[in-house]
């Protein structure tokens, strides 16, 4: 069966999979559509840009930023060997979305590699994000601004574990308690619109990358809250740094210039004799020590 350039095109831009070409200098040529959808930027906006000219800027788990050294795509198109990888685009609107890329040389007839083709996948649990925002509107127990679970639910939340502890004695749940470092400042330079839009990219960047059965919330003003269910304090401790990361290198851009903000953490995990005050008191204390010891860092105890 024969393609036409048109029917391809079609096939290609209804891929559910975000698809683009590079060129030798990794300049982006091509962007379909799942691309627009899964990243907020249209092909006009990316086509004729380098990847790392805030469109994708791709970080590791680390927050370690990939796009101005050897990405993924780049080791291939060096080397002409696939790869896969798990790792976090910048959308749009400022969050870090987790995906799974796959990226390809692109050859041309005498098998000389002049690009490069990476196919994305949103891995963020997206359905199970939109079906909470759902429920909690209907509860009234939802963030007008963040779309996040407000602290009514996060305490709602927090009494249910402890009901689900009581039942099975061997589970555990860990709690999370985040502050953006210097917000005032934020606002106080650019405008509350700013702000908010920062405290926006945060709930994103947390809902994106948050388990199914998690829960996280804006617990009021800039402080955001997580409770994390059968976790022990190291992958706790894990976790909440890779967020600390995400957070760190997610970013808006307003006239011109890339806003970003860092968070400080308290981590803890639920104790037998805690109730929410407790848990709640000593999750906000390890937090300020953490603002004590410099910020964006993670405090367990």
């Amino acid at each position: 069966m024969n393609l036409t350039p048109e029917s391809f095109q079609r096939i290609v831009d209804n891929l559910h999979d975000g698809l683009y070409l590079v060129d030798r200098r990794r300049v982006i040529t091509y962007w379909n559509k799942a691309a627009e959808r899964i990243s907020g930027f249209t092909a006009a906006e990316v086509i004729g840009k380098s990847c790392a000219d805030n469109v994708l800027s791709h970080v590791d788990g680390k927050g370690c930023a990939l796009c101005a050294g050897m990405c993924p795509l780049a080791e291939t198109m060096c080397d002409g060997r696939l790869r896969q990888s798990d790792i976090y685009l910048h959308h749009k609107d400022g969050h870090r979305i987790p995906v799974a890329v796959r990226a390809s040389p692109l050859t041309d007839a005498a098998g000389n590699v002049v690009g490069g083709i990476e196919l994305f996948t949103d891995i963020s649990h997206r359905a199970a994000s939109e079906l909470r925002i759902q429920e909690l509107e209907r509860l009234a127990l939802l963030d007008g601004l963040t779309q996040l679970a407000n602290r009514a639910y996060l305490e709602r939340e927090i009494v249910s574990r402890f009901e689900e502890i009581r039942r099975f004695a061997d589970q555990t749940f860990g709690f999370l308690f985040m502050d953006i470092d210097h917000f005032k400042a934020v606002n106080d330079r650019w405008g509350h619109g700013v702000g908010d839009e920062v405290l926006k990219f945060i709930g994103r960047t947390l809902t994106a990358n948050a388990r199914p059965y998690d829960a996280y919330g804006r617990w009021g003003g800039e402080e955001f809250a997580g409770v994390i269910r059968c976790i022990g304090a190291a992958d706790l401790e894990r976790l909440g740094n890779r967020l600390r990361c995400l957070v760190e290198t997610a970013f808006v851009v307003h006239e011109g210039q890339r806003i970003s903000v860092t968070i400080s953490i308290g981590a803890t995990l639920f104790r037998p004799d805690d109730t929410v005050a407790s848990l709640v008191r000593r999750a906000d204390d390890l937090l300020y020590r953490s603002k004590r010891d410099g910020r964006n860092r993670l405090t367990l105890g």
